[in-house]
């Protein structure tokens, strides 16, 4: 298990008060907190070897190109994929599934073709398919959520067919917290011949990926979300597939030669990263997986489910609160959606607040799960490896003040 009150000390910004209150950090779906390490890294690069990648042969430019290649490697053993050259460094995870989208969909998607989604996908995961799926007369096929709130497999059994093109997934939801079946949809895409793509922003920074084993085409996910700094996505695809890709971009360093009338593309993984790339966030992405892997994936699972089943146990003492997902921590994620009493969601949002608890209120960027759950909008409190029970304690007394002074007024 973790040593957690260790971790935190790492983390500068968990030191703030705010307004006399002790920060609580319960919003790490939405993106999670830095390390000293990756903060040190960010500004040693601006200090020490600011510079160019790939173009320039004086030694900060060379300095700054290994670092960043060398970045692209820790990624590629971190999601055990078989060659670096199917890592791409993107600027989120929204921009990687729109490459795939644009680059393998128009390529590949026809008339009458099926996409296959979950019920639970955030947005970045829907709207590209959504236009991909209206300017190529394609046809959008959802998974359906069961009421425990896993994916209805019996059904994906049913609704990947030979009509199926490509199956996008979530790997874990933000809303529910429920934990895809990857390997399984995974064997039922490949058995009718149509790829998968998985959206891992939730599922990387928790689960101990392999690619290989769960054998997805794609995977798309933002380091963000797993201690890095913004502005960085990875895209990794199994090399035959980015072969046959055209660019998603073009311009500098994504080409080999040039003519006036015309261009040869460059090797992979440049093909896909048009432009000065985003340097000293991809080389502080470095450390961020450095410090994940010395603590150990299996360890970071171990220690949400730990703290996910407190938190479930916990809220559940309110009587009056309605939480969303699997009642199991071992079938979710260290994400709790909930709704109490009558109050909004943005109310309960701003009375943690007021105590200095940071939690996000709102749809979550899946409005059509919300409708399915026939609500307009949650609260959500989410934890990482630097949370502890004593947080989800404070989260309780804030939802109790909640409901003392609004849970028996009706929202209007």
């Amino acid at each position: 298990m973790l040593n957690v009150e260790q971790i935190r000390k790492d983390f500068p910004i968990l030191e703030r008060n705010i307004a006399g209150r002790r920060l609580v950090y319960l919003d790490n779906a939405a993106t999670s907190q830095k390390p000293q390490s990756v903060i040190d890294a960010l500004t040693g690069y601006y200090q020490n070897y600011n510079a160019n990648i790939h173009r320039g042969i004086h030694t900060m430019a060379e300095e700054a190109t290994d670092a960043y290649e060398s970045v692209r490697e820790q990624v590629r053993e971190f999601i055990d994929a078989e060659n670096s050259h199917e890592v791409i460094f993107t600027r989120n995870a929204t921009e990687a599934i729109n490459l795939v989208a644009y680059s393998w969909g128009n390529a590949n998607i026809l008339p009458g073709d099926e996409i296959v989604l979950s019920a639970m996908e955030h947005h970045s995961n829907l709207i590209p398919w959504q236009r991909l799926a209206t300017e190529r007369s394609a046809k959008l096929v959802f998974i359906p959520v069961t009421e425990e709130g896993e994916l209805d497999m019996e059904e994906a059994k049913k609704l990947i067919t030979e009509k199926t093109k490509l199956v996008a997934v979530t790997s874990m939801s933000n809303v529910l917290g429920t934990i895809t079946p990857i390997k399984e949809l995974a064997k039922l895409a490949h058995a009718k011949g149509a790829i998968i793509l998985v959206d891992g922003a939730q599922g990387v920074p928790h689960l101990k990926v392999s690619v290989k084993d769960l054998d997805v085409d794609f995977l798309a996910f933002s380091m963000h979300k797993m201690l890095g700094p913004t502005g960085v996505g990875i895209l990794y695809g199994k090399t035959a597939l980015l072969e046959a890709m055209p660019p998603f971009m073009s311009g500098g360093h994504m080409i080999q030669s040039v003519w006036r009338d015309r261009a040869n593309w460059s090797e992979l993984p440049w093909k896909f990263e048009a432009g000065t790339s985003n340097i000293a966030d991809v080389i502080a992405s470095g450390k961020a997986i450095e410090y994940l892997t010395a603590l150990g994936m299996d360890n970071v699972r171990d220690h949400e489910i730990e703290i996910t089943t407190y938190a479930l146990n916990k809220l559940a003492e309110l009587g009056d609160i309605a939480i969303y997902g699997p009642k199991d921590a071992t079938k979710r994620g260290g994400v709790i959606a909930f709704n109490v009493d009558s109050i909004h969601a943005h109310d309960i949002g701003q009375i943690c607040a007021d105590a200095a608890i940071a939690v996000r209120a709102g749809h979550h960027c899946c409005q059509p799960l919300m409708r399915d759950l026939n609500v307009m909008g949650t609260a959500r409190a989410s934890f990482y490896i630097y949370n502890n029970k004593e947080e989800v304690d404070l989260l309780f007394d804030a939802l109790k003040e909640a409901d003392k002074v609004l849970g028996h007024v009706a929202y209007r």
